[in-house]
């Protein structure tokens, strides 16, 4: 992992054409090589756009193995390049402007679904704002040294393990420290509820609702993407959700999949198909993703 780490230290002194396109030749390589991660994927897209033919389904998955290994080299722009650097090359929408006062004059959750460049929009915001988020501490130290530092390279940053439980983002959204939350993960059936996700029942954590019920924060979206021909990325912030999230938790819950859904729509190869998203089935149902 060292050896990698210093590759990709390297490599974020390249022009980000280069290195987008060297992290396309590598999706590309691992797209054939694993398997296992090639079924997930496409099983995500057959049930998830049925309406589409098997090559256009193979083509989605191809492309995003190519902008998933994209995002993890371009992940060295964002740990070590200067922030000047990281300025000309993400564009923010709507406005150009990170809309600081709006996410720290009142408590607020940004809603950062499992778009490949997620860490984007963390930058981006680091870059202007102090923020807390959940933390998944990685298994190779080193790494989790790096990803750490390089989350938190630019403003404090709170991170928050599972373990933590909910108490202290109750507390950090209460001293108005905006959370960045990506709500689109199969945990199972603990603090879920099977909603629809492209039609598919889906176990759905209902913590977005749930906190926002208790802490009276606001729901603001944040979608990370790619800019056309390698030139930078995206970043746009949406409307915050009006009478969210009410008083029923399914029913909002089941809100924040459609926007999902609709934002997947607009970047189908940037979303994470390669994660078991359908993992959990209700009582009785068999796996989506066994080998037949």
């Amino acid at each position: 992992m060292k050896l990698m780490l210093g590759l990709m230290w390297l490599l974020h002194w390249l022009p980000l054409p280069l290195l987008g396109r060297f992290g396309d030749a590598i999706g590309s390589l691992l797209f054939v090589l694993l398997r296992s991660r090639r079924h997930i994927a496409l099983t995500n897209l057959r049930l998830c756009m049925p309406e589409l033919s098997e090559p256009q389904r193979v083509d989605i998955a191809r492309r995003h193995f190519q902008a998933y290994s994209r995002s993890v080299w371009e992940r060295a722009v964002l740990w070590w390049a200067p922030e000047s650097r990281l300025k000309r090359l993400i564009t923010i929408d709507p406005g150009g402007e990170i809309p600081v006062a709006a996410m720290t004059d009142k408590p607020t959750i940004l809603l950062c679904p499992h778009f490949v460049c997620l860490d984007v929009a963390g930058a981006a915001i680091a870059m202007e704002a102090s923020a807390s988020s959940m933390y998944v501490t990685q298994k190779n130290a080193a790494f989790d040294q790096v990803l750490r530092a390089g989350r938190a390279r630019f403003k404090p940053v709170k991170l928050f393990t599972r373990q933590d439980g909910i108490k202290p983002i109750l507390r950090a959204l209460r001293d108005k420290l905006p959370y960045f939350m990506l709500p689109d993960m199969d945990f199972g059936e603990k603090d879920a509820e099977f909603v629809p996700f492209f039609g598919i029942q889906a176990a759905t954590l209902t913590a977005t609702a749930r906190i926002a019920a208790t802490t009276g924060a606001q729901v603001m979206p944040v979608i990370a993407t790619f800019l056309p021909d390698y030139r930078g990325w995206r970043v746009k912030f949406y409307p915050v959700w009006d009478n969210y999230p009410g008083d029923d938790m399914v029913a909002a819950t089941r809100r924040m999949n459609q926007f999902i859904e609709e934002r997947v729509r607009e970047s189908p190869a940037e979303y994470f198909w390669t994660h078991k998203r359908f993992k959990t089935r209700p009582h009785g149902e068999p796996s989506l993703y066994s080998k037949h």
